[in-house]
């Protein structure tokens, strides 16, 4: 893989233009070489117009980079897409709409706040591999802001006002590895069951505060550490970091957030957190996944729970 930029600066020479994006996107959809989506065929010729659009010298059917991607038949040019994609991968704290708008000099809020909303999208590999090992569990609630959402909350586990989320974490030695967080519409022990079984591998060791909702747990092993007087944090160190964490980073980037996409933003913070040791990576990564994702329109967008 070619050396990934490290600054801005570095950035600027690696992609100049929107043919240098073009190239790179190319080489990273078909790494072994270009497939004809129409007929499988491998040999093609590339036109003279558009960002590298590919004929294909059997079927003739023209390709372009980005069809079929995230970025599919989109207006804007495709380095601001790499420069969106820089930011909020590089960003320590993520980007909020508003910024971004601001920072690429766009044209209104409303395609900031889509360009960031499918690039939240792409942030989650389909194919992504479960948490295994030792992975501690728990639930907490998010704060929420919106016109229409309840204003008081009930105390303890009551769902009433609140923004439910389930969160997991990976134990390697004596530091947390990946994490998962996930909306939830309650702490029963069926809900709580298939994070669980869509979040951590079958024969890991999954340790919980005792909750009920944690008895059923089926395919792992479960380790209940009951907290009892003792404050949660200290029997699940890691889960809390990641839930204060991701709390002080809703509450400073979005000032709360709102629960129709709530999982959208979930989304792009486990996929900071889980790359934060490498973001030039994580810009590379999340490129190479908008690439592979499905095209996203405006309406399944503001459709999504």
């Amino acid at each position: 893989m070619d050396e990934l930029p490290r600054s801005l600066a570095e950035f600027e020479r690696r992609f100049p233009d929107d043919r240098a994006c073009a190239r790179w996107l190319m080489a990273r959809r078909w790494p072994d070489g270009f497939r004809c989506p129409g007929c499988d065929h491998d040999r093609a010729w590339e036109l003279s117009r558009g960002l590298l659009v590919r004929q294909c010298a059997r079927c003739e059917r023209q390709v372009s980079v980005t069809a079929g991607t995230v970025m599919h038949r989109s207006h804007l040019p495709l380095k601001l897409w790499f420069q969106a994609a820089w930011l909020v991968a590089t960003h320590s704290n993520g980007i909020s709409a508003r910024q971004l708008w601001k920072q690429l000099g766009l044209g209104s809020y409303k395609t900031a706040w889509l360009l960031l909303a499918k690039l939240r999208r792409a942030m989650v590999d389909p194919e992504r591999e479960p948490l295994f090992g030792l992975v501690e569990v728990d639930e907490t609630t998010m704060p929420f802001r919106g016109r229409d959402d309840p204003v008081a909350a009930k105390p303890g586990r009551a769902a009433d006002g609140k923004l439910l989320i389930a969160g997991a974490v990976e134990i390697r030695g004596k530091r947390p590895g990946r994490a998962r967080l996930q909306v939830i519409q309650d702490y029963a022990a069926a809900t709580l069951g298939a994070f669980v079984a869509a979040s951590v591998v079958k024969g890991a060791v999954v340790v919980s505060d005792g909750w009920s909702g944690y008895r059923t747990l089926k395919d792992v092993k479960h380790d209940p550490r009951v907290v009892g007087a003792m404050a949660a944090h200290v029997v699940l160190p890691w889960v809390h970091r990641v839930f204060s964490n991701s709390k002080r980073w809703a509450l400073g980037v979005y000032h709360g957030l709102r629960k129709k996409h709530l999982q959208s933003y979930l989304d792009e913070f486990v996929f900071r957190f889980n790359r934060r040791r490498s973001p030039p990576a994580a810009f590379a990564r999340l490129l190479g996944l908008a690439a592979r994702h499905k095209p996203t329109t405006y309406k399944m967008l503001i459709s999504r729970a």
